[in-house]
């Protein structure tokens, strides 16, 4: 296995860089299916973490099978050059694409042939350290609503998700007036979280840092320090187990998140000095932060299923394609493949392409068989190369 280690177009605004960038040939491929020392906190014990009660479904005459485990073959090739701080990918149904940019506010629209344009620019970001652009997710529209694409970004005084109608088709995607989704998360120059994405259940979660305040993590009341879950017009969701915003809590700075086949939770969160995690999300559960970091046995919290040292990862975007999570690190340089995710047994966790790339941000499941993934060279802690910051694909086939 080759790179693995086991273990008409609108120019860019605020007088940018010409566009005609072209990306690497365009080739239609065929493919299988695709923390902190103790600090004494307080500690409040959560609530159960048994979702509501819901009518028992039959199981299967036939078990299902998990789908496949996959893993990268070949060389990952380049779809667009020329970002800026990209932060977030999201591919749209119409096959549209769209990356933010973390500096400039810019939603840039990823054309056929790899140039780029500016699709919107969000009002309000206000970059400084960490924070800035961040997260986007989509909503299709329905008879009532238009379509929509929601943000997740650093304002002056707080981070706050808004959502945008979605206008256009692919080659000329428009985005209308911003209206506010949730604001009031806390914000920092470091640990604003921001990855946002809707669940299989229809809601909206949104992943927030501690904001430089972790006794706020510990603290169900507060918008810091969690996974947050709503509805999409920005009210608390039904079901959530403290009666406000909070589905999960206990968290430092989760960069992301993911559902696998059968509908499980995933979510990847830095950690401080040692420990970086990937964690198995229940409703309601306390993940220790900032009172443990890593794996600690404490019954009062709930260890990662896996960790890493801050050297090899510090994870950010996170996706599962098949039965395979597959991890950006930005630190670590590398992308990392994690399975299985449904199937049982223990997780074998196999890096990529390390230290080939640069740091990696996000990372998403690509049409026919690819995987997408984002670096992240230019955001004032990286080494740019020349070119950067580019959108790559690769190739999956089964392990």
């Amino acid at each position: 296995m080759p790179h693995a280690t086991s273990t008409g177009t609108v120019p860019r605004a605020h007088g940018r860089r010409a566009l005609g960038r072209r990306a690497a040939s365009v080739a239609a491929i065929a493919a299988t299916l695709a923390l902190a020392a103790c600090t004494g906190t307080p500690v409040p014990t959560p609530l159960p973490s048994t979702p509501p009660a819901t009518p028992a479904t039959p199981a299967p005459a036939t078990p299902v099978p998990p789908p496949p485990v996959l893993q990268p073959t070949g060389e990952p090739e380049t779809i667009a050059s020329g970002l800026d701080a990209p932060w977030s990918i999201l591919r749209l149904p119409s096959g549209g694409v769209l990356v933010s940019e973390r500096d400039t506010a810019d939603i840039v629209e990823v054309l056929a042939d790899g140039d780029l344009r500016v699709a919107a620019t969000v009002p309000g970001a206000a970059a400084a350290g960490e924070g800035g652009l961040l997260g986007l997710a989509f909503r299709a529209g329905d008879g009532d609503h238009p379509a929509f694409v929601y943000a997740y970004f650093t304002a002056a005084s707080d981070n706050r998700i808004v959502r945008m109608p979605l206008t256009g088709a692919p080659g000329s995607l428009a985005l209308g007036a911003p209206e506010d989704v949730l604001t009031g998360i806390p914000k920092a120059g470091i640990h604003n979280g921001g990855r946002i994405a809707f669940g299989p259940d229809g809601f909206l979660y949104a992943t927030a840092g501690d904001a430089a305040n972790g006794g706020a993590a510990q603290d169900v009341a507060s918008l810091s320090g969690k996974i947050l879950r709503m509805t999409p017009e920005g009210q608390p969701a039904p079901g959530n187990p403290f009666g406000n915003f909070t589905w999960s809590f206990g968290h430092r700075n989760l960069q992301g998140i993911a559902w696998d086949a059968r509908g499980g939770m995933w979510a990847a969160e830095f950690g401080q000095n040692t420990w970086d995690e990937l964690n198995r999300i229940e409703r309601g559960a306390n993940y220790g932060w900032p009172v443990v970091e890593g794996r600690a046995g404490d019954a009062r919290f709930v260890d990662p299923v896996l960790q890493w040292s801050t050297a090899e990862a510090s994870p950010s975007g996170l996706a599962i394609v098949g039965d395979t999570l597959f991890l950006a690190a930005l630190r670590g340089e590398r992308l990392w493949s994690i399975a299985p995710a449904t199937a049982g047994g223990e997780l074998t966790a196999t890096a990529w392409f390390a230290g080939e790339l640069g740091r990696l941000r996000d990372v998403v499941a690509g049409p026919d068989g690819e995987l997408w993934f984002v670096s992240n060279n230019t955001d004032g802690r990286g080494s740019p190369r020349p070119g950067d910051d580019r959108l790559y694909r690769v190739r999956l086939t089964p392990d």
